[in-house]
């Protein structure tokens, strides 16, 4: 019996349901302009899953980093979110 897709598998799972509140506070707090950090953090975590010798470490930094890439999106999305009125606006935020 293998468990490694199942530790895999929750590992994925966690890491993106992670990023999700992460995304609708980083828009809140700081609109749109900090997609660059998501793709800093995103371009390390890729570079380091090159470098890590453990495959589970490997694949769950490569799992963060391309959620990091996505979270670019979902910032822009949440935007939209945010001005159909589904998601609460910062009213103290100067854009």
């Amino acid at each position: 019996m293998n468990i490694e897709g199942i530790i895999l598998g929750m590992g994925a799972f966690l890491c993106i349901g992670f990023f999700h509140p992460i995304v609708i506070k980083s828009e809140y707090y700081f609109g749109v302009k900090c997609w660059p950090v998501f793709l800093v953090v995103g371009i390390a975590g890729c570079i380091g899953s090159l470098f890590v010798e453990n495959v589970y470490a490997s694949v769950l930094l490569g799992v963060f980093s391309f959620s990091c890439f996505w979270s670019i999106l979902e910032l822009f999305e949440q935007r939209e979110r945010v001005r159909k009125g589904w998601f609460p606006k910062n009213k103290n935020r100067k854009d």
